[in-house]
């Protein structure tokens, strides 16, 4: 079993061997899940048989995709509401068929996209605390798909720019600002897209597909710039990463139904890189991958365990590190971005697992004795400010992530006003005669804008006296 894997070896071998074992300082994570009380109970998880990971987790909230009759929906709950979830909670419940897949914006905490099996991606703006009321009303529709859709991902860098992947096997990038459909990828996909993965600035994707395909895809040039035809030789769905080098990690199944992880160099798809056998089990392995420590961790769907391996560039490449075993297998998994994890806790990764009726975090922490910043485990990692806007990145720029220190922990900047900016179709078919009004309508938001702005001029002088009046019935009071 695990026990023969790098990493391991001096346990058999004994001390002549020592020189095996390769000194990492991620060899000792351990798991542990937290206490009851900080679970989240009493969730209808949802059933749908599509394999994604049915939850998104971010430093203010976690969402879940649950089981809703008559259509589709996701919980969203403040990280601290722990405990027992009443039955009544109020849920996101705008989509028409089953959500099949959701995913914070890594931009803004409280946006969230999702996809689902009526055809659309929705994308919506969560209150400051959370929901009071049910939410019906997205900020922007995406319409485009004419089959479900399983996947969503946004843009990792790029500000309000969405991809999706549909059971029609096209990939649609869109700008959500506008709520328009600005790339569709087709013909690149003959069969289902099983997963879909930006690189580290967004600037290539790469897709795992049923017809058993890697493919890496430059989305803007829409052209397919390396392929790997077949990259596991099982049936079972692949996944397919990048990794903060450029290559890619893939998941799937040998012809034996092995489960296997592959690594591979895009500039030669040719031969694997490495491949790694794991075990025989039909859950679908979903990889988490932390680009800081180059870390990837594999849950596999209706497993109970999570196996987690450090990538480095000397061979053997992949670096078996341990396996946290649960009793209980998980239907779905959610992971902490980065900058929501306790540094003075170690904490090097946080999972979401979900249970049939229950979500249960699980800390990953690196056993340290110091109570100073352990710089070596957190360098600066991706922040929330996107390097580009939407328009920038269709027109061919890239960027990088902008990182950011933990060095005294996340500290939320305020997020930046989400606005859908919805074009009128109208507007492209304008005759002659119409053109004429234009400057009346534009003098006519002027006035508007400007009362906008006089009213909230005096709100904030108000607040300000406010503030006086009761600066002065505090020192009354006292």
């Amino acid at each position: 079993g695990d026990l023969s894997e790098t990493g391991q070896l001096s346990v058999i071998f004994g001390s002549d061997m020592k020189r095996v074992v390769r000194c990492s300082k991620f060899r000792h994570v351990f798991g542990q899940p937290v206490k009851n009380d900080q679970c989240y109970d009493d969730i209808r998880v949802s059933r749908v048989t599509w394999d994604s990971a049915l939850c998104t987790v971010n430093p203010k909230f976690v969402a879940i995709i649950v089981e809703a009759s008559g259509g589709g929906a996701f919980l969203v709950l403040p990280l601290h509401k722990s405990g027992r979830i009443d039955k009544a909670y109020p849920t996101v419940c705008g989509h028409k068929g089953p959500v099949l897949d959701i995913e914070w914006c890594p931009h803004n905490d409280q946006v969230i996209a999702s996809g689902s099996e009526d055809c659309t991606v929705m994308v919506w703006l969560i209150p400051e605390n959370g929901l009071v009321t049910p939410m019906a009303e997205p900020v922007g529709v995406l319409e485009g798909h004419s089959k479900r859709v399983g996947i969503v991902a946004w843009h990792p860098t790029a500000h309000n720019v969405l991809l999706s992947a549909g059971c029609d096997n096209q990939i649609i990038i869109w700008n959500v600002g506008t709520c328009e459909a600005m790339i569709t990828l087709e013909d690149m996909h003959p069969d289902i897209i099983y997963s879909a993965c930006w690189n580290r600035n967004g600037s290539l994707i790469v897709t795992s597909c049923k017809d058993k395909a890697v493919r890496v895809i430059d989305p803007r040039k829409e052209t397919i710039i390396a392929e790997k035809e077949k990259a596991h030789e099982g049936a079972r769905p692949m996944r397919a990463i990048f990794l903060a080098d450029g290559n890619v990690l893939t998941t799937g199944f040998s012809r034996m139904s092995e489960r296997q992880l592959a690594l591979w160099n895009p500039s030669n798809m040719e031969e694997a890189i490495t491949v790694h056998e794991m075990d025989t089990s039909n859950g679908v392995l979903l990889p988490f991958y932390d680009a800081d420590t180059n870390v990837v961790y594999l849950c596999g769907k209706g497993d109970s365990s999570i196996r987690y391996f450090e990538i480095t560039d000397e061979c053997p490449y992949v670096h078996y590190l341990n396996t946290f075993g649960s009793k209980e297998p998980q239907r779905g998994m959610g992971y902490m971005p980065k900058r929501g994890l306790d540094v003075n806790k170690c904490e090097i990764a946080r999972f979401y697992k979900l249970h049939e009726r229950k979500c249960e975090p699980i800390v990953m922490t690196v056993p340290r004795k110091s109570d100073l910043f352990q710089d070596d485990l957190y360098p600066d990692t991706a922040g929330p400010e996107p390097a580009l806007e939407a328009e920038e990145w269709f027109d061919g720029k890239n960027g990088d992530p902008i990182l950011i220190s933990l060095k005294n922990g996340y500290v939320p900047v305020k997020n930046r006003e989400f606005k859908v900016v919805k074009k009128n179709i109208l507007d492209s078919k304008v005759t002659k005669n119409s053109e004429n009004s234009s400057p009346k309508s534009e003098a006519k938001l002027e006035e508007i804008l400007k009362e906008i702005k006089s009213l909230k001029d005096l709100v904030s002088s108000q607040e300000k006296r406010i503030i006086t009046l009761e600066e002065q019935m505090s020192k009354i009071a006292i």
